[in-house]
């Protein structure tokens, strides 16, 4: 295969050669009518994260639905009739449970629990632990480091019993038969503790069952200390897309999740107790349900017979405990069992990391860095999960945030970072302890889309398949790095660097697409009978210049902490466009001259619409948001939203939700914001212009405090307050940089393209016309006329530039050029903060205005670091 043309690589001929021997892909033909029937929600998006969440079935949440229906379930815990069917159906999924698991009640026990985590920390707080200090041998907690957060943070419990943790790396596991205890040291009875994942989350790395029984019968011992050991098998993991069978690897501790499994229900998981073990196990806390019985007065309690009852405090999810039910139903029914999944799954990907392996560049170089312990040709070794870093032609990690960036034109779904898993992120990607804290004090955290620091990866890529999945997802993702990285524009030559003069293009004073009175123009006086209709409006040309004292004097403020460093020489720089957008995500509002508040431009993303769930709503999910156009008339106190096909509608910015509004907490990129609903009749307006229930709502001015962001340096206030936008205050972009950006776009697209329409594309506040391109991320600071801003940072952009400003179509191309013409970061506009001087000068922002800038001593930017995309909505 290594040698075929990539169109051979990619055909279902090459899938069906690259298939093990004796291994079934898509459950003998039934596998497209599955997802038809099943996953109509799926056409057109490539989900690829089954290791993060299986996807249900529809069947399943129709059958689980009907069961409610024609049912009484009644607290299982009272005994009327509704309440025993509750009771009677628990146990009968219990038993169910453990026939998947081809094990029996005589074995084992399955305890309830909100989830694997759940599960993981009730192991840790009952095991029969032996303490440092006692006369007896003390315990040992230890874990492979290829194991989920959940598993060493028990750790944490340990620890506060006086208990030592080891963790074990992979390597030394198979070395541990040198461990092997004198038989005079066997007999001792101090319990000890090990874990580890079937199947690790991060690589698909599957690790030997055998060593269940190994490590139980004294032939593998973890540590060398006399006493018995115990095995908690991570199964989160593994059971996903494997049949496990406890019959045969009797390990004494089994955390699950059912959404790996089923996809629903989420927030119910279970542990399986080996019943030999299970009467050692230790309480402290009862809750309700737990007690045979109890004196309130008295510190007298008696738990239930049952270890599962003992153990589950309180009334268990018992509706979501009857989903499973009819998930194990269905999950047969679709595939024949988890031995079929176990193939399909495998057979995917087998051939993905085939084909993966083979990608080179022209030059050799590989496209990709594969992290795994095996060659994908066992799936009793390997799981169904691809963990790798795309690179570049000189063997350079791409930061996995851009690829996720790019995965998502695709509309692929992956998952990136250390997954949980810090462990084996370490060891696969070379990242020392002393890396993790330099990392942690540069700002990044789990988590984040810091994906690169001082050039080496933090994290990385993860695709894994379910059982649902076709040859189709996985040709999608092999075409979609092909096509971000192979194709012949990828060849061509960078941007240059900012200080790079542009010679072949410049920009007159008199540009057409900064003196044209359009549809965006402010409406100067609307009344109700010109409401449909406001194509005479035009724009007031205001060119304020302040005198030179003035200047001075805002020169002399603009750094009170060091000498400011001014850009010297050249053409003098101003303010070709101003824009704002009323509503976040809506088409902006252009205008030559207009009011600064306290949270930068005025009326400037105080609205936004919201889906059902009070969720904001942006162009990423909803794209035609653009063609919907607010303006402001600041005389009479309104703001008229227009859409093609829709009669005009005001709104009055007068700030009075009334007795009847409702108040309620929002949230943007991570900030907490106090907003009103403008009722019903705009809501409605919304709903049918968009075809989907929604509302529109602003923000509440007594609790503007609430969405706040510390700039360093910014004066004496500590706080800049913000409105509904995602980083700061205002964005700016310049025009030189992109006349260098519509170059490289154009030549790509192989057509002419307007730069009026790149500059919608990359929704600014503040367009400036600098001589040079990309000078404007060496500024530290600028005033622009009796104003004062902070550069806080670079933008960096999401599939949003990827929207036509005026059709709402999509084109993947232009981020992906901006990717390649920047290096593979999609940086592009700086964002600015402003506090108000004490000036006799309005705080107007005007169109021709001259901008002052102020070099910083550190020419790279440093991007913010919220682990939010920043993009302007």
């Amino acid at each position: 295969m290594a040698g075929a043309p990539r169109g051979e690589l990619l055909s279902f001929r090459a899938f069906q050669a690259a298939c093990p021997a004796g291994y079934e892909y898509g459950y003998g033909g039934g596998l497209r009518g599955l997802r038809e029937s099943e996953f109509p929600r799926l056409r057109g998006i490539t989900y690829l994260d089954h290791a993060g969440s299986a996807l249900f079935p529809e069947s399943l949440l129709k059958a689980f639905t009907d069961d409610l229906r024609n049912n009484v379930y009644g607290n299982p815990h009272s005994q009327n009739i509704s309440s025993k069917l509750t009771y009677d159906t628990i146990e009968h999924v219990r038993y169910r449970i453990l026939q998947h698991f081809h094990t029996t009640a005589e074995d084992y026990t399955v305890i309830f629990t909100s989830g694997c985590t759940a599960a993981l920390k009730l192991v840790a707080e009952a095991f029969p632990w032996m303490p440092e200090g006692t006369k007896q041998p003390s315990s040992r907690f230890c874990y492979l480091t290829d194991s989920h957060t959940s598993v060493v943070g028990m750790r944490g419990i340990t620890a506060s019993m006086n208990v030592l943790s080891v963790p074990i790396k992979p390597k030394e596991i198979l070395l541990s038969e040198k461990n092997r205890l004198p038989a005079e040291e066997q007999n001792c009875t101090t319990p000890h503790l090990f874990s580890y994942p079937a199947q690790s989350n991060f690589s698909g790395t599957k690790y030997p069952l055998s060593w269940i029984q190994d490590i139980k019968s004294g032939k593998l011992c973890p540590i060398k200390i006399p006493g018995k050991w115990f095995v908690l098998l991570d199964a989160a993991s593994y059971v996903s897309s494997s049949p496990l069978d406890l019959g045969v690897h009797q390990a004494d501790f089994i955390p699950i999740s059912f959404y790996k499994i089923f996809g629903f229900p989420t927030g119910l998981g279970a542990l399986l107790v080996n019943n030999r073990i299970a009467p050692l196990l230790r309480k402290t806390y009862f809750g309700g349900g737990t007690a045979a019985a109890y004196l309130a007065g008295e510190d007298f309690y008696f738990p239930r017979k049952s270890i599962a009852e003992r153990f589950e405090d309180g009334t268990v999810s018992f509706l979501d405990i009857i989903a499973l039910k009819h998930g194990f139903e269905v999950l047969e029914k679709l595939t024949g069992g988890m031995e079929k999944i176990k193939q399909h799954t495998f057979a995917l990907a087998h051939y993905t990391y085939t084909v993966l392996s083979t990608l080179k560049y022209a030059n050799g170089a590989p496209v990709v860095r594969i992290y795994s312990d095996t060659d994908f040709s066992n799936p009793d070794v390997q799981g169904p999960i691809i963990n790798f870093n795309v690179l570049d032609e000189n063997g350079e990690v791409i930061g996995f945030s851009q690829v996720d960036k790019m995965a998502s034109l695709y509309n692929i779904h992956v998952r990136t970072g250390c997954f949980c898993n810090t462990g084996a992120c370490q060891m696969h990607l070379g990242i020392s302890n002393e890396d993790i804290q330099r990392n942690l004090q540069a700002g990044h955290v789990c988590g984040d889309d810091i994906d690169l620091v001082d050039g080496r990866p933090t994290g990385s890529v993860r695709i894994s398949f379910g059982y649902m999945s076709s040859f189709e997802d996985a040709q999608s993702f092999l075409k979609f790095i092909i096509a971000t990285r192979l194709s012949e524009s990828d060849t061509e030559i960078p941007f240059q660097s900012s200080s790079t003069q542009l010679t072949t293009e410049s920009v007159p004073d008199d540009h057409p697409s900064f003196n044209n009175a359009d549809k965006l123009s402010p409406v100067p006086h609307i009344s109700d009978t010109e409401l449909g209709n406001n194509s005479s409006a035009t724009k007031t040309t205001v060119n304020w210049q302040p005198p030179e004292a003035e200047v001075e004097s805002i020169r002399a403020a603009v750094s009170e902490t060091a000498v400011p460093t001014y850009r010297r020489g050249g053409k003098p720089i101003t303010v070709t466009n101003i824009y704002l957008y009323p509503i976040k995500s809506c088409s902006a509002f252009e205008v030559t001259e207009w009011p600064v508040g306290n949270q930068g431009l005025l009326y400037d993303r105080n609205w936004m619409v919201v889906n059902q769930n009070g969720v904001c709503m942006t162009q990423k999910q909803e794209p035609r948001l653009c063609l919907v156009n607010p303006s402001i008339d600041l005389k009479q106190k309104i703001m008229v939203i227009q859409a093609e096909g829709m009669e005009p509608i005001s709104l009055s910015l007068e700030e009075n939700p009334g007795k009847e509004a409702v108040i309620c907490e929002s949230k943007v990129c991570s900030h907490r914001v106090k907003t009103y609903d403008c009722g019903e009749r705009i809501a409605g307006w919304f709903s049918m212009f968009l075809g989907r229930p929604c509302r529109l709502i602003r923000q509440s001015s007594d609790m503007k405090k609430s969405h706040q962001k510390n700039v360093k340096g910014l004066a004496s206030a500590a706080n800049i307050s913000l409105s509904l936008v995602n980083e700061a205050q205002y964005l700016l972009i310049n025009v030189a940089s992109i006349l260098q950006l519509k170059e490289h776009i154009s030549a790509r697209l192989e057509e002419p393209l307007e730069i009026e329409e790149l500059i919608r594309r990359f929704r600014a506040n503040i367009v400036i016309s600098a001589p040079e391109s990309f000078e404007e991320e060496e500024w530290a600071e600028i005033s622009i006329g009796a104003l004062r801003f902070q550069v806080v940072g670079p933008c960096s952009r999401c599939q949003i530039i990827c929207i036509d400003q005026q059709s709402g179509e999509r084109n993947k191309e232009f981020l992906q050029s901006l990717s390649a013409a920047r290096g593979r970061k999609t940086n592009f506009g700086i964002y600015l903060m402003n506090q108000p001087l004490r000036s006799s000068l309005p705080d107007i922002l005007s169109v021709g205005s001259q901008v002052l800038p102020v070099l910083k001593e550190n020419t790279e930017i440093q991007p913010p670091t919220s682990s939010e995309e920043k993009c302007s909505g």
